[in-house]
């Protein structure tokens, strides 16, 4: 579906801009948050008041949030996690808990939707931008260490390492699911198969069918 943006909406676009969304997306949260209408014809005629409104509400919120910007940018946050040897933890720290660290550090609230980022399952630095605005987006330092060691132990982590190992992992997640549904399929084709051993060969279901029509015919 195409809608109309009425307000800014982070990694979809600015007000006043059209875009095509999935239905549910729009239907279900664009829509009734007042984010976002039908791009109708009548709609349409109205973009670029829409568009100057946004420009001054915009305008209005960076000065305001200019400061909380200033405050939250290069905040350090450590996280003491455990983790299997290969760095990946047991769990993860997820955009909440972001939130809150920065919340508990600077007083300032932000809501999990603001953290661009998703949950993190590997020991290491990772630099994540906060969304304020459309135009202020400050980034912080999540540093997710390995309980009872500091956290300047990961730093001496290489990214192409910790990378390569979440990979590895992450292929033979996959792998395992390609091969469940695989098995899957096979024992259902055996099935198929035990179900059709009745009929005569060289016959199918499709024929037989076919043979009582013409019969009844």
């Amino acid at each position: 579906m195409k809608v109309m943006l009425l307000k800014d909406v982070i990694n979809l676009g600015r007000a006043g801009d059209v875009k095509k969304v999935a239905d549910g997306y729009g239907r279900n949260y664009l829509i009734p948050q007042g984010l976002a209408v039908l791009a109708t014809p009548g709609v349409m005629k109205q973009a670029d008041r829409i568009r100057d409104r946004a420009a001054q509400e915009r305008a209005r919120l960076n000065q305001e949030l200019s400061a909380i910007a200033e405050r939250i940018s290069g905040l350090e946050l450590p996280f003491s996690v455990k983790a299997g040897d290969t760095g990946r933890l047991y769990g993860s720290v997820t955009t909440t808990m972001i939130a809150e660290a920065i919340e508990e550090v600077t007083g300032v609230q932000i809501a999990r939707r603001q953290v661009d980022s998703q949950p993190l399952k590997m020991l290491g630095v990772h630099n994540i931008n906060i969304h304020l605005t459309m135009d202020l987006n400050p980034e912080v330092t999540v540093v997710v260490h390995r309980e009872g060691e500091p956290p300047e132990s990961v730093y001496a982590l290489s990214p192409e390492v910790a990378v390569e190992e979440e990979v590895v992992e992450d292929f033979a997640e996959l792998r395992a699911e390609l091969e469940a549904e695989e098995a899957e399929l096979k024992a259902q084709e055996l099935a198929e198969a035990g179900e059709d051993e009745g009929l005569p060969r060289g016959e199918s279901p499709a024929e037989n069918v076919q043979e009582e029509i013409s019969d009844q015919t």
